[in-house]
């Protein structure tokens, strides 16, 4: 078995219904966080990391995913023409070299663990990467380069964890944690979406995972789990005791890009980190607060008055 992750994952089957109705014909991975969709973040983030190959699995009306990363001779010859080098480059530099970008076809939404299955051939008995393109990581270092290291030191399946409400348990895979030094826990098991009153931690499974092949073959027969759906988490949790689960407290500020909010938060953090955006915008963003907390300040005002009015009264 090499000894190297070279091949990512991407599980980009999903319709995108909170987004509708922009999602109707426009793929929700193709949505843009400041110019760039969200699918390519997720590539990029995968080649800085040293991976070499990725598949998307992907489902009806998701053929543009593949297309993006295609050449676009019209639209290339047309930019050099008019001398608009910058665009061209922007272009050409998000383009990856032939052959790395390969997919398939889920067929049926039946859930991650699913879609994850039906890149077996592709894994092909090696340690592989998943990346799912929601959870957009903002870091000086990517993601899964972090997730890597910690795989080369301690082997098995390493996922991304952050810490959340106790309340929100029931959104996501939580860790059950047998040891932990602050920065990697180490796993005893795995719960999908507990409630919170039954959460072994508070510690959250995030996108970005590097798995052992068992897991890969675990999957062929695992049962419908949570929502009915094949859980990519029960995959991994039948491989204990046999392969450690590992959860690393990345470094980075991950956004729910699957959310609104968390989407427009997204948009919002990335554009600040551009020097050609970030001053327009923050000055826009400080005139904003102020017109908010001078309509707050009339508000209240209005509202003291009528109290003073219903008073006198």
């Amino acid at each position: 078995m090499t000894r190297r992750v070279r091949k990512a994952v991407f599980p980009v089957a999903g319709l995108g219904t909170r987004f509708l109705p922009a999602t109707k014909l426009v793929a929700k991975e193709m949505l843009p966080v400041v110019d760039k969709p969200l699918i390519q973040y997720a590539v990029e983030e995968a080649f800085a990391a040293g991976i070499e190959y990725c598949m998307f699995i992907t489902g009806r009306g998701k053929a543009v995913l593949v297309d993006h990363f295609d050449s676009a001779p019209e639209l290339e010859a047309m930019l050099r023409d008019r001398g608009k080098q910058e665009p061209l480059a922007e272009l050409l530099g998000g383009r990856p070299k032939a052959g790395t970008i390969l997919a398939t076809r889920q067929q049926a939404p039946l859930g991650l663990g699913h879609a994850v299955s039906c890149a077996r051939a592709f894994t092909d008995d090696e340690p592989f990467a998943v990346i799912l393109p929601d959870d957009l990581i903002l870091s000086d270092r990517p993601c899964l380069s972090q997730l890597i290291d910690v795989w080369s030191e301690h082997g098995g399946n390493v996922i991304a964890v952050e810490e959340v409400d106790r309340s929100r348990t029931a959104n996501y895979g939580i860790l059950d944690v047998a040891a932990d030094d602050g920065r990697v826990a180490r796993a005893q098991g795995l719960v999908e979406k507990p409630q919170p009153d039954v959460a072994p931690s508070r510690l959250a499974i995030i996108g970005r995972y590097v798995l052992d092949p068992k897991v890969m073959r675990a999957l062929e027969s695992t049962a419908p789990g949570a929502g009915g759906e094949i859980q990519l988490t029960d995959a991994i949790r039948a491989t204990l005791p046999d392969v450690a689960i590992h959860g690393l407290r990345f470094d980075g500020m991950r956004f729910d890009c699957g959310d609104k909010v968390g989407f427009i938060e997204a948009n919002l953090a990335f554009a600040l980190e551009r020097p050609d955006i970030r001053p327009r915008l923050v000055q826009s963003l400080k005139a904003t607060v102020a017109a908010l907390e001078a309509e707050e300040d009339r508000t209240g005002m209005a509202q003291r008055t009528s109290t003073a009015v219903d008073a006198a009264s």
